[in-house]
């Protein structure tokens, strides 16, 4: 069994790591699109929104019900994409235990 100093250099450690990790997440971007590319946006690792680019066309259509749907699915997406990317790192790194975050 380990000493109680041992449980906590590797609690540090692990501190550490994840102190890391959560500034690479912070400037990681993951990229979504809607509506065959009419909109894009970008979150970063933190899925917080960073940009939104919508195609001249789309707004054209003057239908702001359908322009709404579309950058919320894309944003979904995006944070989707990012939250898992997340847990992918933090699993690896506390060895499958769940860490909320």
């Amino acid at each position: 069994m380990k000493s109680f100093g041992d449980m906590v250099k590797q609690a540090q450690k692990m501190k550490r790591t994840m102190d890391d990790l959560q500034k690479r997440f912070a400037e990681d971007r993951y990229e979504a699109s809607a509506g065959g590319g009419l909109v894009r946006v970008v979150v970063d690792g933190k899925q917080i929104l960073k940009q939104i680019s919508l195609d001249p066309a789309l707004l054209s259509e003057k239908d702001v019900t359908l322009i709404e749907d579309l950058v919320m699915t894309a944003i979904g997406e995006a944070q989707k994409n990012s939250e898992a990317r997340m847990h992918e790192a933090l699993g690896t790194l506390a060895g499958g235990f769940p860490i909320p975050f």
